[in-house]
């Protein structure tokens, strides 16, 4: 019986970690995050978190690998609830955009901006941050092709660019910006 509930508690103990990460990187940045403040939000001691994460790249890793896996999810649930209404290109445009201006501004959404901008610095991170996008990728393949768009695959990198891009954009600015039209006007030259 001590077996499955100290694998439950281990895994409970890196999930701790890693959301905690996902909170310092946030909060601070790449460049604030150290042992400490993710002991303390984790509340781990300090050998705790070594023998999870031997190195910063691994724990950085993994706390966005977390980020893209539980995101997916979630806008793949939203994906469900609106495939079955058969939108138009219109009419998901306008979902997009409803989703993007139901986002908090808060320290959640800047986390994985900053992971990524620490890939683009450690190429020890490049692996993860290619699975996330291949995760992102191919959400949009999905969308793209429940709505009948052609060649979805060639599409969904720069339909996930633009949305990255307006979040980013809405988190730099604290102001909302409009998705609809600009991925309209992706869409409607996708199909031409």
């Amino acid at each position: 019986m001590a077996g499955p509930t100290s694998r439950a508690g281990v895994v409970s103990t890196r999930d701790a970690i890693l959301r905690a990460t996902l909170k310092v990187v946030g909060e601070q940045g790449v460049g604030g995050l150290t042992n400490r403040r993710i002991v303390a939000a984790a509340g781990v001691s300090l050998g705790t978190l070594t023998y999870h994460f031997p190195s910063q790249t691994e724990l950085l890793r993994e706390a966005m690998l977390l980020f893209a896996e539980e995101e997916t999810a979630k806008l793949a649930g939203i994906v469900e609830v609106y495939r079955e209404q058969g939108l138009s290109l219109e009419q998901a445009a306008t979902v997009v955009e409803h989703v993007i201006k139901q986002l908090p501004f808060g320290t959640d959404e800047l986390a994985p901006h900053e992971l990524y901008l620490q890939s683009a610095r450690d190429p020890g991170l490049h692996e993860a941050s290619a699975k996330c996008f291949a995760a992102y990728d191919e959400l949009a393949v999905t969308i793209l092709t429940a709505l009948g768009l052609p060649d979805p695959e060639r599409v969904a990198g720069p339909v996930v660019a633009l949305i990255a891009g307006l979040q980013l954009r809405r988190l730099a600015t604290g102001t909302d910006v409009p998705a609809a039209e600009p991925l309209m006007m992706l869409l409607h030259g996708a199909r031409s």
